[in-house]
C-alpha cells in the first residue's frame, strides 16, 4: 500500500454538518434577500422586526378614526339630501319608495367609502414586517383592516345609539301600539263629537254614566229627558257602551229610539230603525279605521325589517372592503 497516496480529510461530526450545509448552499442564497434585510431610511432607521408585534394598534385606531369621521360626514350629507327631497304638498317631492331605495343605496355607498378609507390607512400605516412569507403578511394586513372596521363600527354605533334604536324598534313598537289600541281609539273618536254636550249636561261619558242613565229609565223605557243636550249625551253613552261590547242590546236600541222619536217626531219603529242603521254605520267605520291602523302597523314592521337588513348588508360589505383595502395599503407600504 502506497503511503504517499492522498487520504481523505476526516472532519469531526459536529463540524461536518455546518460545513456541509455551507458547501451545498448556492452562493445566490447567501446573497441579499429583501425580505431579510433591514430597510434603512436616511441611512439610520432600521425596519421593525416581525417578532416585535403582529398588531399595529396605532394604525388600526387611525384607520378607525378616519372611517368613523367619513361615515359621520356622509350621514349628515345623506340626511340633508333626503330632507331636501321631501315636500309637505301633495304630488310633490320624492315618494316613500324612492326615499327607501335611495336610503339603501346611500348606506351601501357610505359603508364602501368609509371602510375603504379606514382599511387603507390601517394597512398603509402599520409597521413593516420582515422575515415573513407573503401569505402571512397578507393575513396580517387583512386582520388590520377588519379590526379597523370593527373599531369604527363600534364607535359609530355608540354615537348613534339613539338614532338606530328609534329607527329599528321605534317603528315596530309604535305600530304595535296603534294596532292594539285601534278599537278603543276609534270608539273614543266616535263619541268625541258629543263630549261637549255631555259635559254641559253634567253627565259621564264612561261606563259609569251609562249605568247611571239606566237607573232612571221607566219600566218600558219611557223617560222624558230634561233637555235636547241631555238626550244627545245619553244616546252617545249608549253607543259608546255598545261599541265597547260589540253589540247594541235591544232595550238600548228601543230606549234610544224613544229619545230620537221625541226629538224628531218619528214613529217608534222608524226611530229604532234609524238607531240600528246608525250603529251599524258606526261599527263599519270603526272596522275600517282598525284595518287602516293594522295596515299602518304592518307597513312600519316591513320598513323596520328592511332597514335592519339593509344595515346588515352594508356592514357585511364594509367588512370585506376594509379587509381588502388594508392589503392594498400594506402592499404599497412594503414597496
Amino acid at each position: 500500500m502506497d503511503h504517499a497516496q492522498a487520504r481523505p480529510l476526516l472532519i469531526p461530526y459536529p463540524l461536518s454538518i455546518p460545513l456541509g450545509i455551507l458547501y451545498m448552499t448556492p452562493s445566490a442564497t447567501l446573497a441579499s434577500d429583501p425580505r431579510r434585510d433591514s430597510v434603512v431610511y436616511g441611512g439610520a432607521t432600521p425596519a421593525v422586526a416581525s417578532g416585535a408585534t403582529a398588531v399595529s394598534w396605532g394604525a388600526i385606531f387611525a384607520g378607525a378614526a378616519a372611517a368613523a369621521a367619513l361615515s359621520l360626514i356622509l350621514l349628515i350629507l345623506g340626511t340633508g339630501l333626503g330632507l331636501s327631497s321631501l315636500s309637505p304638498w301633495a304630488n310633490e317631492g320624492a315618494s316613500a319608495k324612492t326615499l327607501g331605495v335611495g336610503g339603501f343605496v346611500w348606506v351601501i355607498f357610505m359603508q364602501l367609502a368609509a371602510s375603504a378609507l379606514g382599511g387603507y390607512i390601517a394597512g398603509r400605516l402599520r409597521a413593516k414586517w420582515v422575515s415573513l412569507h407573503t401569505e402571512e403578511v397578507a393575513f396580517r394586513d387583512t386582520a388590520h383592516g377588519f379590526l379597523a372596521w370593527g373599531v369604527a363600527t363600534l364607535f359609530t354605533a355608540w354615537l348613534l345609539t339613539s338614532s338606530v334604536t328609534s329607527m329599528i324598534s321605534g317603528g315596530v313598537q309604535a305600530g304595535a301600539q296603534v294596532a292594539g289600541g285601534a278599537a278603543s281609539t276609534a270608539a273614543t273618536a266616535a263619541a268625541s263629537s258629543a263630549g261637549a254636550d255631555t259635559s254641559k249636561a253634567g253627565g259621564d261619558s264612561g261606563p259609569m254614566g251609562y249605568m247611571v242613565d239606566s237607573m232612571f229609565r221607566g219600566p218600558k223605557g219611557s223617560k222624558a229627558p230634561a233637555s235636547p243636550e241631555q238626550s244627545t249625551a245619553e244616546v252617545s253613552r249608549i253607543f259608546t257602551n255598545a261599541i265597547a261590547s260589540g253589540k247594541l242590546p235591544e232595550e238600548d236600541a228601543r230606549y234610544a229610539g224613544q229619545l230620537v222619536a221625541q226629538r224628531t217626531g218619528m214613529s217608534q219603529a222608524e226611530a229604532e230603525k234609524r238607531v240600528n242603521e246608525t250603529f251599524n254605520q258606526t261599527q263599519a267605520k270603526l272596522k275600517e279605521a282598525e284595518t287602516k291602523a293594522r295596515e299602518a302597523a304592518d307597513a312600519a314592521r316591513k320598513a323596520s325589517a328592511a332597514a335592519a337588513l339593509a344595515l346588515f348588508i352594508s356592514l357585511l360589505i364594509g367588512a370585506f372592503v376594509a379587509s381588502y383595502s388594508a392589503t392594498i395599503g400594506g402592499r404599497q407600504r412594503d414597496d
